[in-house]
């Protein structure tokens, strides 16, 4: 069976960037699953699986356009210390969420310097091109649940 809308595919993964550096796999672990079609994997790495098949394995390459998004500079902020009330020790590399125009945003504090918070509402991949090594390992028909809801059940998925 190929990969198509309203399949169920689990592949195990590699990502590079682009000095070669991991930055996520799946060894070791089970095969990510996801609904084929839904927008639950990066839109270029979901493009490129479409039409495999169990067992084929590939390099891929996706543009930040395809990936993360590109990285938009407004997003980067600096924040007096104040805006954290209830934190006690805010440190780079603790996440938030904020509200912007397009409702709730996640927020990554990147430098704390004196009383100004440094914060990136960017994605952390955002602008990278990512390096996919991928080898498909299973391709099924998604079940009517399955479809229903929007995302894969059991093994790999969503236990409900």
């Amino acid at each position: 069976m190929q990969i198509a809308d309203q399949t169920v595919a689990s592949f195990h993964y590699t990502l590079t960037d682009d000095n070669g550096q991991v930055l996520d796999s799946s060894e070791g672990r089970e095969p990510l699953t996801y609904l084929h079609g839904s927008g639950q994997i990066v839109p270029g790495l979901e493009k490129v699986m479409a039409g495999r098949v169990a067992g084929d394995q590939f390099k891929v390459d996706v543009a930040p356009e395809e990936g993360y998004g590109v990285h938009h500079p407004e997003l980067v902020q600096e924040l007096p210390r104040e805006a954290f009330q209830g934190v006690e020790d805010v440190q780079p590399g603790m996440q938030f969420q904020g509200h912007g125009p397009q409702g709730v945003i996640n927020v990554t504090v990147t430098k704390v310097d004196g009383d100004k918070v440094h914060i990136d509402g960017n994605h952390p991949l955002a602008g990278q091109t990512l390096h996919f090594d991928i080898e498909v390992t299973d391709v099924r028909a998604a079940s009517e649940e399955e479809l229903a809801h929007g995302h894969v059940h059991g093994a790999g998925g969503h236990h409900h």
